[in-house]
């Protein structure tokens, strides 16, 4: 397990998180990042397999398209029976995008997460696999996302809720900003955004970038190699679509609240977009997990830090439902 000179590992993260910690790692040569692309994918892939759970018995999912600008983007759409735990089932719908660095990740890589958000939010979910870098540069992903939004407001009357881990915290958040814009129905059907470690494009050379620079799962390395993977094009780095940090409005912003883990060098990420939405006169709050770590949505099954905080991300999800 990788150790920052500034930070001692030994004493923040505990024993079940080690071993996902090293289970998680058994899947990944020392040189990957130096591996084709598609290869990375196999092996991402491959590592989520490691960690996949059943459905809960009470959810469904099928398969779909949506088509923008000559482009099918693939959906997958999860019901939740009428006798799951929540009394408000089918009262809002989440939508989901993956994470995976913008490059890997799909459907099938957070399946049994979106199939268990489903189960015990009651609320039903589409989870959208957006295209990926480098074949398709920003501002594909984004697009896919919001041509999704669009596409699922106009489809159903039920409020929407964004939601994403890691990538796609930043396209929800993404997202978010730019239906600001878009119609009153669009803006208006968004009642929520919930972000699970997001990258949001925070300032890499302080904060948890430098005290979490070698974190175990995501150094600050890697979110450098992402960054640049994900486009050639330099100038886009500051546009709001890219990193919505970067935004300087977070005003009328739908109420947020974003999950970072504590071992990761994307947590003041979570923390600074809070506090500009609050400064905004938004509702935002920030919950900063102790001695988790990139990707703990993974160890919600084996690890009770990652399974507490499961069920305070599905709290939240339902508030937000609740609060309209």
């Amino acid at each position: 397990m990788n150790v920052c000179k500034f930070t001692d590992y030994t004493t923040l993260i505990d024993e079940e998180t080690r071993t996902f910690i090293e289970l998680t790692e058994s899947y990944y040569p020392a040189d990957t990042v130096g591996y084709s692309v598609q290869r990375q994918r196999d092996i991402y892939n491959k590592m989520c397999c490691e960690f996949h759970h059943n459905y809960p018995i009470d959810v469904s999912a099928t398969d779909d398209k949506i088509n923008h600008s000559n482009v099918a983007i693939s959906v997958r759409r999860y019901t939740c029976k009428t006798d799951c735990t929540n009394t408000d089932a089918g009262n809002a719908r989440i939508i989901f995008f993956h994470g995976g660095g913008f490059v890997v990740g799909d459907l099938q890589s957070h399946d049994d997460v979106c199939a268990e958000l489903c189960s015990r939010t009651g609320f039903d979910l589409t989870s959208v696999d957006y295209r990926l870098a480098p074949e398709h540069e920003h501002p594909a992903s984004f697009e896919d996302c919001l041509a999704c939004v669009k596409y699922e407001s106009q489809r159903t009357a039920q409020p929407i809720i964004l939601c994403g881990d890691s990538a796609g915290g930043n396209l929800a958040a993404a997202v978010a900003h730019a239906i600001r814009d878009q119609s009153e129905r669009v803006s208006r059907s968004v009642i929520g955004q919930l972000l699970i470690y997001p990258a949001l494009g925070g300032d890499m050379t302080t904060g948890s970038y430098i005290t979490h620079a070698q974190a175990p799962l995501l150094t600050t390395g890697d979110v450098h190699y992402y960054e640049s993977i994900r486009t050639t094009d330099s100038s886009v780095r500051s546009h709001p679509t890219f990193a919505p940090l970067k935004d300087n409005n977070f005003s009328n912003l739908p109420d947020t609240v974003v999950f970072s883990a504590e071992c990761d060098p994307l947590a003041d990420d979570g923390r600074h977009y809070c506090e500009a939405i609050v400064s905004h006169g938004g509702q935002a709050s920030w919950v900063n997990e102790p001695g988790l770590v990139h990707g703990y949505l993974r160890a919600r099954h084996s690890v009770t830090r990652a399974r507490d905080s499961f069920t305070r991300i599905v709290t939240a999800l339902t508030a937000m439902q609740q609060n309209v």
